[in-house]
């Protein structure tokens, strides 16, 4: 392994930048794109292995190296992690207990008795997660009684209804449809082997109570309401059973990419073939082809472990190697950077997605997170795209700026009412519906967040782009609303405070320096409080669950690169005490960099849900620190406030 450098053989910043810069280029795919690793927990590889089984097609894959991964994840204590260094949790663990048992390792291995330890002390499978029931539901280790019903007759809800599909985050719409088929037929598989998992039910498998967790509070009325649906599907009294169905099974079919993907994430591919195969599809069907060639398709196979991505960020990576390559001195011109500029024009997306069942009339334009996925761009991929489109000269300026005009439009119709964007959709805010018992990871709707706002507000300073002065006064009093008391900002897709702080800085800072001066000085503030004795910056992923810890942890190149940003974005980072912590945190940069010219981090810091999933994209660590170091090398200390303009 590369290690980072001792002291005496301290590098300069620019020989740090050079060999990040050389690193880059170095792993740029032939066609022009950039993509690494997306990083999470075991259960998408333990679903992937449950999927092989049920389809039978478990002896066309390396399963046996995936077996190797599981075994390679699991910790001293037993379990299996959420994210590095959690202390293991329970349904993960329970899910990596499951696909082992599924591979054939015997109850009685030593890593398994570790596994059902652990298991068993936090409360076994009746205290697991309701997706975690329904995988082992699947195979007649759990019964349906304990799971939620969902009735099919949803997807005839008519559009004008309080609430429909798309009153459901894009995540959770193209995992829940086809869903639908599988709670209401309720399966059982029949495995090639079959397991139980009875040793892993903490009060004894006869002492089982199948029913929803009570909270004791309103909420429990959707506890009532699944009690009736229940007695409905007993009873064969469901209305509009069979039409819901068939509906689910053609939205799930519409929905499949060319590529066999579906949403580009790997809870809507898995539970679209799972839906399938409850309609009896034949394994042969091309769609179910397509649809387990599109899991291989994100797979990393090595010589001794195989591997599942829950997801693949080619767009973004590119977007963000782009934007770091040319602010840390490359030409604009350079012919690598215009292979990725004209590889992000292509996948820039001009069809109808489900956002347009909201905003309906609106021209798309934006841009996805993956090589494919046609219904779901989204508002965050979409403005780093054009950032970094902006920073490159392509041979076709005027095709480039007839894209980036168009994704700004697009993106301004996305706006939501309260001031910011969202994700993947507009005024997707219902927030009762992560209160059914169904939504237990909380991540049922798409609201409009500081962060996501903030990158469209620092794309159209940066580009020097307009939009509509009432959309951008109304996004500046939405992120002023946001601010934290202490003076952070929220991080929904980076870990955390350090992510959300940081963006926000970079965008008023471009936006509105003088008008919203204080709001500035107080994220400048906050962030240099919470700089660790190395002159790093780190957050753990618990802050979500206990705010207390915002802004602490071990130090990580992506993390001290995000709050450099967010210092350096500011004037008022030089002057009200950030300057002697932008020098400490280049200078922990800059130790830390391997010979390679790589940074390395174990930590997670990239979001899925919070509180329930989270990633660890293998590039954060090398792009952000050298777009840090580069606005570093370019800024000019002596810059005082009053040679920044603002327009508002």
């Amino acid at each position: 392994m590369v290690q980072a450098r001792e002291q005496e053989t301290q590098i300069t910043l620019e020989q740090a930048i050079a060999l990040s810069q050389a690193h880059l280029f170095s792993i740029q795919d032939p066609d022009g794109y950039w993509w690494a690793e997306l990083e999470s927990n075991v259960t998408i590889t333990a679903e992937v292995v449950l999927l092989h089984k049920i389809w039978q097609t478990d002896h066309l894959r390396p399963l046996a190296k995936a077996e190797a991964y599981l075994r390679s994840q699991q910790r001293e204590h037993g379990g299996w992690e959420l994210y590095y260094g959690d202390a293991g949790e329970l349904s993960t663990t329970v899910e990596a207990y499951m696909a082992l048992r599924l591979l054939g390792v015997p109850a009685d291995d030593p890593t398994l008795v570790k596994a059902k330890k652990f298991i068993l002390q936090r409360g076994g499978i009746s205290k697991t997660r309701i997706f975690t029931k329904m995988h082992l539901a699947l195979i007649g280790c759990y019964d349906w009684r304990g799971l939620p019903s969902i009735p099919p007759w949803i997807m005839l809800l008519p559009e004008e209804s309080p609430f429909t599909i798309y009153e459901m985050s894009s995540w959770a719409r193209g995992s829940t449809v086809p869903l639908l088929i599988v709670f209401d037929r309720k399966p059982v598989f029949s495995l090639k082997t079959p397991i139980n998992l009875d040793e892993l039910f903490a009060e004894g498998v006869a002492n089982v109570r199948y029913e929803l967790p009570q909270n004791n509070d309103w909420t429990d009325i959707f506890l009532t309401l699944d009690s009736a649906f229940k007695f409905a599907e007993d009873l064969n009294l469901v209305p509009f059973r069979d039409e819901g169905i068939a509906a689910a099974e053609k939205w799930v079919l519409e929905r499949q990419e060319a590529s066999g993907d579906w949403g580009g994430i790997i809870p809507a591919m898995l539970n679209s073939l799972l839906g399938l195969r409850t309609l009896n599809y034949d394994v042969n069907d091309p769609v179910i082809q397509r649809g387990l060639t599109a899991i291989d398709n994100f797979a990393i196979e090595t010589e001794d472990s195989y591997r599942i991505q829950p997801c693949i960020s080619p767009v973004w990576d590119t977007a963000w190697c782009l934007r770091a390559l040319v602010e840390s001195g490359i030409a604009p011109d350079h012919p690598a950077l215009i292979k990725a500029g004209k590889w992000l024009l292509d996948k820039q997306i001009l069809d109808y997605g489900d956002w347009a069942v909201k905003n309906k009339g609106v021209t798309p334009g934006g841009w996805a997170f993956e090589f494919d996925n046609r219904f779901y761009p989204d508002v965050d991929d979409s403005a780093v795209v054009v950032m970094g489109l902006s920073q490159v000269e392509l041979p076709d300026e005027e095709q480039k700026g007839k894209a980036i005009a168009r994704c700004v439009n697009w993106i301004a119709t996305m706006q939501c009412k309260p001031g910011g964007w969202a994700a993947f959709d507009l005024d997707n805010d219902q927030d009762w519906i992560n209160l059914i018992p169904y939504g237990d990871l909380k991540a049922m709707i798409d609201p409009n967040t500081a962060d996501v706002t903030a990158r469209v507000l620092e794309m159209l300073g940066e580009c020097n782009l307009s939009m509509a002065e009432s959309r951008v006064e109304k996004a500046i009093a939405y992120l002023i609303n946001e601010q934290e008391a202490d003076g952070s900002w929220f991080g929904r897709w980076g870990v955390n405070y350090i992510y959300g702080t940081s963006g926000v800085l970079s965008a008023l800072s471009l936006i509105a320096p003088t008008r919203c001066r204080t709001e500035i000085q107080r994220g400048v503030a906050w962030l240099v409080s919470c700089q660790n004795d190395d002159g790093g910056w780190g957050e753990t992923c618990a802050s979500y669950n206990d705010p207390s810890l915002k802004g602490q942890g071990t130090s990580t190149a992506s993390q001290t690169a995000w709050a450099l940003i967010g210092l350096m974005a500011a004037v008022e980072g030089i002057e009200f005490g950030g300057q002697a912590a932008i020098a400490k945190g280049v200078e922990y940069l800059i130790s830390t960099q391997r010979a390679d010219g790589t940074w390395d981090e174990d930590y997670f810091t990239g979001t899925g849900f919070p509180c329930h999933f989270y990633l660890k994209y293998h590039l954060y660590q090398q792009y952000f620190p050298l777009q840090a170091l580069a606005r570093y090398q370019n800024l000019e200390l002596e810059t005082s406030v009053s040679t920044l303009h603002d327009n508002y």
